[in-house]
């Protein structure tokens, strides 16, 4: 039987005074596919930094085998300290010499190694940090939100490399298509401690459930236990107390167990406020058209009529045109040719990916109050920004921080819970699940389905569109768009269809032509 790779044991980290880790486990096997879960914050990225030796825990045992090599995919990788792409992808390798799988890298994520650190755009710093992880071929691959600003033919070229790939892989992803493709065991972390089952990521949410019923019933037998022996102490205690000392020291022991276990993890609560009700027909565009000088057109001749209550995503990969496209559906920016007419009543909410809503100095309070007070209006109603904070997760306490403490996660529920309180009929989400734990992505999903109002979404989240879309606006290059309906998986199998049928048709031909 092979031996374990990684061993982490008995994991314990305290941050500013917060248990964050008490006795989390990791054991990582020759060819693991392991997905790492829990809610955001409950120390995943912190485990894998252990497991990567970059973080020393408080408490706790790391045993790498011998001769293992490990690479480590950050989060938000930094490349500042080389001049070039290629300066930052050859360092994985111990010389010049050896370095030449990296080229394989660059021709297949489209990356420049000429290009400087200094100049990179999301998705470029994250094709550049996955070769940099990729093309030595580790023995363990530890990768932290892989497909942040990947486009989708990024994420599917990624894919299919990692399941090819001869190593362990620890993974750590919100994106469900992902994960499901990927993973064979589960570790989940939940307040601080680490459970596993040897399933893939898409047994995992029936587990979870399942664990958590299990306490939530366990507590329940608990209460009522604590309750009977409440009433029998009370019911002459006095004249028995030297006969039964041990059962009042387990009552003590009862209570305590009770006072001490850990609290079930709290749900975003999310609500829109909404406008009054747009007009049946919200955007109505014809011909459009819009190129900025000679380069290739961004949309050429694309015609769609959206009414209330669709929920159109437009995908395509990273420069295609998609926020360019939604602000000429929108009326922000005029298009060459072609016209857009909107329906009566609109009032539109925009979230987007820069979170540019967000101010660096401005406390979480001021972020959702405008600086006026401290009560938020939700649908009509004056909310305390205590209360609504808590909806989205946060403490009290950190009512009065600045946006610049907050973690990716948490800006991304910020930027929510403000631009929800905004009345709208029509919204529009610029890549909205990035950062998001899977719980908050569900709530999402159910509050865009219960919205009343017309939904425009650009997603990379395969899963996320088809839960979402009844129509998709795909980019075909050279600005063509073709309409789908359904979501994602409609769409591939569309295009499939299609492809068949070309396929047939040229057969046919062919045939026609030899008789």
């Amino acid at each position: 039987m092979a031996s374990p790779l990684l061993i982490l044991r008995d994991t314990h980290l305290t941050f500013g005074g917060t248990p964050l880790l008490t006795g989390a486990e990791l054991q990582v096997m020759p060819h693991d596919r392991i997905c790492l879960v829990g809610r955001n914050g409950s120390g995943k990225s912190t485990l894998l930094k252990i497991a990567a030796g970059l973080i020393e825990p408080d408490h706790g045992d790391r045993f790498l085998q011998p001769g293992t090599s490990v690479a480590y995919l950050p989060q938000e990788p930094d490349l500042t300290a080389f001049a070039t792409v290629g300066d930052y992808v050859r360092s994985a390798f111990p010389s010049e010499a050896s370095a030449h799988p990296a080229d394989l890298y660059f021709d297949a994520l489209a990356i420049d190694p000429g290009l400087p650190t200094t100049t990179l755009s999301g998705g470029e710093a994250r094709r550049a940090a996955l070769a940099h992880t990729l093309s030595p071929e580790p023995d363990i691959l530890l990768l932290d939100e892989p497909t942040n600003h990947l486009d989708l033919p990024a994420i599917e070229w990624l894919e299919t490399t990692l399941n090819s790939f001869r190593g362990a892989i620890v993974l750590i992803s919100h994106d469900r298509a992902f994960l499901e493709a990927l993973s064979r065991r589960t570790v989940w972390i939940d307040r601080g401690e680490t459970r596993a089952q040897e399933k893939g990521f898409a047994a995992f949410e029936d587990w979870r459930d399942g664990v958590f019923e299990a306490q939530d019933l366990a507590q329940h037998k608990l209460d009522r236990k604590i309750a009977r022996e409440e009433d029998w102490m009370q019911g002459g205690v006095s004249g028995r107390r030297k006969r039964n000392m041990r059962r009042v020291a387990e009552l003590r022991e009862m209570k305590t167990e009770r006072k001490t276990a850990p609290a079930r993890p709290g749900q975003v609560n999310m609500e829109a406020s909404e406008a009054e009700t747009s007009g049946r027909l919200v955007i109505d565009a014809h011909g459009l058209a819009k190129s900025f000088g000679e380069a290739t057109p961004i949309v050429q001749d694309l015609s769609i009529r959206i009414v209330r209550g669709e929920r159109v995503g437009i995908v395509g990969p990273n420069g295609a045109g998609k926020t360019t496209l939604i602000r000429l559906l929108t009326g922000s920016l005029a298009p060459d040719a072609g016209h857009v007419r909107h329906g009566a009543n609109l009032e539109t909410l925009w979230i987007d990916q820069n979170r540019s809503q967000l101010v660096e100095d401005k406390s979480i309070t001021d972020t959702l109050t405008g600086g006026r007070g401290e009560t938020v209006f939700v649908n009509g109603r004056a909310r305390h920004v205590a209360t609504y904070l808590k909806d989205f997760l946060f403490l009290p306490e950190q009512a009065r921080s600045p946006v610049s403490a907050l973690s990716g996660g948490e800006r991304a529920r910020l930027l929510l819970a403000k631009a929800l309180a905004q009345p709208s009929n029509l919204m529009i989400l610029d890549e909205p699940t990035n950062d998001l734990d899977l719980e908050t992505l569900d709530l999402l999903q159910e509050l865009l389905g219960e919205y009343a109002g017309t939904v425009l979404l650009v997603s990379h989240d395969r899963d996320f569109l088809d839960r979402i879309c009844t129509r998709l606006i795909a980019g075909e290059g050279d600005g063509r768009w073709t309409i789908y309906a359904g979501g994602y998986s409609d769409m591939v199998a569309q295009r499939q269809g299609e492809a068949l049928a070309a396929r047939q048709q040229a057969r046919a031909e062919k045939d026609r032509k030899s008789t």
